[in-house]
């Protein structure tokens, strides 16, 4: 399994292979170990180890999704929607639903070519390699008890030093 996180001691952006067998994560930043909680990965019904919970924070709420970057799927509608707008200016139909098309078609391969992983919904570290079925798809409710949370602690951080001003 492959892990994608950031550190919660500096922010840097950490990536970890074979973290089954790893006892804890190390940042290859600040050298701060995160010890893997041992209710954090139990055995499958094939015997490899499934993600029960984030390895990172200690959310059980995890999202399944495409391991693909959202910005560069972005950026290929956003090119295909463009040069359809030009071609239709130019009054070649033809050339505008092809493009259109060719931009789906793109979609729909990468839809079924990207493998899936596992997203937190609170600090957002990524799990791919795991394929674990017991997580659903993105749910726009527990994201947002998450956000919500975040900004509260945030409110709350930002108080703290004027208190004591």
């Amino acid at each position: 399994m492959h892990i994608t996180f950031a550190c919660p001691a500096c922010a840097a952006t950490v990536a970890m292979r074979g973290v089954e067998s790893a006892t804890a994560l190390e940042c290859s930043a600040c050298r701060a170990r995160l010890p893997i909680p041992a209710d954090a990965l139990v055995a499958g019904p094939d015997g490899e180890p499934r993600l029960q919970r984030c390895l990172v924070c200690p959310s059980t709420e995890l999202f399944l999704r495409k391991d693909f970057p959202q910005r560069l799927g972005v950026g290929i509608v956003v090119a295909g929607l463009a040069a359809s707008c030009v071609t239709w200016a130019w009054r070649e139909l033809l050339m505008t639903f092809a493009i259109l098309f060719g931009t789906a078609l793109i979609d729909v391969v990468l839809y079924f070519c990207v493998p899936d992983c596992l997203t937190c919904y609170r600090c957002g570290a990524r799990y791919s390699g795991d394929g674990s079925e017991t997580f659903g798809p993105f749910d726009l409710e527990t994201h947002e008890k998450h956000r919500q949370q975040l900004a509260r602690l945030q409110e709350q951080a930002s108080r703290k030093p004027a208190a004591h001003a």
